[in-house]
């Protein structure tokens, strides 16, 4: 799909990819039952193109903000979803949710008809963004993605759309930390490829200073081109697509990599390894 071919999705359109924007809840290592809220719907959309990412190669890469999926759509697949049971409710699924106009007003609809804590994954590109910050701050969580320390690493692990900046991104974040009272992550993917720069990642979560940092290792296959399969859920038995495994760091690499974390920063850090 190209960028010009997406539309916006109201209440009893078709055309989405998926039938509903609202899925799950699935489970989560880090936050138990976690309800799925997709403002995108109809083709992967983001500002990144991560090399790990769960929905392979994505389609549209883009700094523009629209509207995807109204509201009013999101609150009636909400009504049609089994939601009484989740954790939290993590706004996320098929691309980068700062990138939907509506944002703000979803996580407030949605946070406010199920009272569960509203969690937010953005890659920070549109953290510079004063609306994009305000809408933020109505959830209760937001993760921010940190996966390099410098451009180059940047580059080669999140291949940005262009624009976008590792050190645009650490200034917008830090910005952003001073200003929301919620629970704030870095989420750091870590692989062979990055591994051995957690000295120079310490040095930006130091100045970040985020509630929590989540080590995260790409455990899961991931299809070399896009397709559509349930926003990323998959097993090598039941995807339609040819799959590929990155190198994951092993259990005792991973551990020293926490410890000097915390010792260089004082942050608190939870690991992939810890919900095994």
């Amino acid at each position: 799909m190209k960028e010009e071919e997406l539309k916006t999705i109201g209440p009893g359109d078709e055309g989405g990819l998926h039938p509903s924007a609202v899925y799950g809840p699935v489970s989560s290592w880090r936050f138990g039952s976690s309800l799925g809220v997709d403002l995108i719907l109809q083709a992967s959309v983001c500002s990144f193109n991560c090399v790990y990412c769960q929905l392979g190669s994505i389609q549209v890469v883009t700094l523009e903000r629209r509207l995807f999926v109204e509201t009013a759509r999101v609150m009636a697949d909400l009504e049609r979803a089994e939601w009484q049971g989740a954790d939290l409710v993590t706004f996320s699924g098929s691309g980068e949710p700062t990138l939907a106009l509506n944002l703000g007003e979803a996580v407030r609809a949605v946070g406010g008809r199920t009272g569960i804590t509203t969690h937010v994954l953005t890659n920070g590109t549109l953290l510079h963004m004063p609306e994009v910050r305000e809408a933020l701050r109505g959830a209760d969580r937001v993760s921010v993605k940190l996966d390099a320390p410098d451009e180059e690493m940047f580059q080669r692990v999140n291949r940005p759309a262009p624009g976008a900046t590792l050190a645009g991104i650490v200034e917008a974040t830090i910005r952003f930390r001073s200003e929301f009272t919620g629970h704030l992550d870095s989420q750091v993917m870590y692989m062979p490829l990055n591994q051995q720069m957690t000295g120079e990642l310490c040095d930006l979560l130091n100045k970040i200073r985020p509630d929590e940092v989540q080590l995260n290792t790409p455990k899961r296959a991931y299809p070399a081109e896009w397709f559509v399969e349930t926003r990323g859920r998959y097993d090598r038995a039941s995807a339609p697509a040819k799959l590929s495994q990155l190198r994951t760091i092993p259990v005792e690499e991973a551990e020293e990599v926490e410890r000097v974390i915390r010792e260089r920063t004082g942050l608190v850090v939870s690991s992939i390894y810890d919900g095994v």
